[in-house]
């Protein structure tokens, strides 16, 4: 009878190592019937092209017109509202007031009190006065003030001022004297750094 037993132990103890295998081979089965998960290809979103506005050929000619009378300390804030001179521009163009007359022009400000975000503000609104005449208005200008008894005529090379063509933005790649400009602003060449060392009074002047 003890032998029996022994043998009945011996078989099943036998018995296990065959069924890892069974299992193993469920796991490998499992393993290759598994679908891989797709990864989704995201579509990337379509940027809207950027559009830029062409230029305008006079554009920029109310900003080349030095503003006569402005305060320095004053210019930056004329400068930093987009102002539309286009009526300007418009009267260069063919069958326009000024098309193919020779102008010279000129600038200037108006303090004015508008309502600026809600609430009162003193500013100072550029203007361009255009001459129609053959030859410079003057080479002179005269300076004026509350402080001063009597109107002071000087030079305008004493203040660094000159009539200048205006060269249009189409034509600026062009040698400038091959151009026959009609077309003539008032400019100023002084510095804003050398006024730092000038008086208060001719800072005033300018």
């Amino acid at each position: 009878m003890r032998k029996g037993a022994k043998r009945k132990t011996k078989h099943t103890d036998d018995s296990q190592p065959d069924s890892q295998p069974v299992a193993s081979s469920q796991e490998n089965e499992n393993k290759i019937t598994k679908p891989k998960a797709k990864r989704l290809k995201t579509s990337k979103p379509h940027s809207e092209p950027e559009y830029f506005e062409d230029k305008r050929n006079l554009e920029d000619l109310w900003l080349e017109t030095f503003p006569v009378g402005t305060e320095w300390d004053q210019l930056d804030a004329v400068y930093q509202i987009k102002w539309n001179f286009s009526n300007l521009e418009n009267a260069f163009e063919e069958g326009g007031l000024l098309y193919g007359k020779k102008v010279y022009l000129f600038g200037c400000t108006e303090p004015q009190l508008v309502m600026h975000k809600g609430e009162n503000k003193v500013v100072c609104i550029p203007v361009v006065v255009a001459v129609v005449s053959p030859f410079p208005p003057s080479d002179k200008i005269g300076i004026n003030s509350v402080q001063r008894e009597a109107e002071e005529i000087i030079p305008m090379k004493q203040m660094k001022m000159d009539w200048v063509p205006y060269i249009p933005l189409e034509q600026r790649d062009s040698q400038v004297d091959r151009l026959k400009s009609q077309i003539f602003i008032l400019r100023c060449t002084q510095r804003r750094s050398a006024l730092k060392h000038s008086e208060i009074g001719s800072i005033k002047e300018i």
